[in-house]
């Protein structure tokens, strides 16, 4: 769809009046039409595994708070961050940015801030991570980067706070109208 004026790829294939697309071009869109109804859901189920696994760790790390401060001082290298105040920062990204990434509640803003977390975790940690051995975890940090991209640059979905919040106020979270 031609977001400009309001066109689609059809209507664009017509070269006069009574004109349709080509078959191929009615089943891509359908096609796509398809996997449109899709995103909604599984941007649901991808945005509550990455927070849970966020949560997770970020539960761990004030569940055992002493631990945590010998590996950021010991273990985690946190560039221009004192150790205490990387373990503070990084357990508070943990536990606050899945919530809203969970939610869809400014699910955009909130899967950038869990990107930053996840960047950070892998540069601080990047020693270990990137020793040969480490290649499922550093995958991980990669798939998880992954989703919360996706959701940063797509939304949350449907199945948000976001979506109930904009069919209120009548904006998504670009500021453009709901269709």
């Amino acid at each position: 769809m031609n977001i400009a004026n309001n066109t689609t790829t059809a209507e664009y294939s017509r070269p006069g009046a009574g004109h349709t697309a080509p078959p191929f071009v009615a089943a891509l869109q359908s096609t796509s039409r398809w996997l449109d109804l899709l995103y909604s859901p599984f941007a649901l189920a991808t945005r509550l595994y990455v927070s849970w696994v966020f949560l997770h760790s970020g539960w761990l790390k004030i569940s055992a708070w002493d631990q945590t401060l010998s590996l950021f001082e010991d273990e985690y290298r946190v560039p221009l961050l004192a150790p205490h105040v990387a373990a503070v920062v990084g357990t508070f990204g943990e536990l606050s940015f899945p919530v809203l990434v969970a939610l869809g509640l400014a699910g955009r803003l909130g899967a950038v801030g869990l990107f930053a977390v996840n960047a950070m975790a892998v540069i601080s940690y990047a020693h270990v991570l990137f020793q040969e051995g480490f290649e499922a975890a550093i995958g991980q940090h990669y798939l998880w980067g992954f989703m919360l991209l996706m959701l940063a640059l797509k939304g949350p979905g449907a199945f948000s706070v976001d979506r109930l919040l904009a069919r209120r106020y009548g904006a998504c979270s670009s500021g453009r109208p709901l269709p």
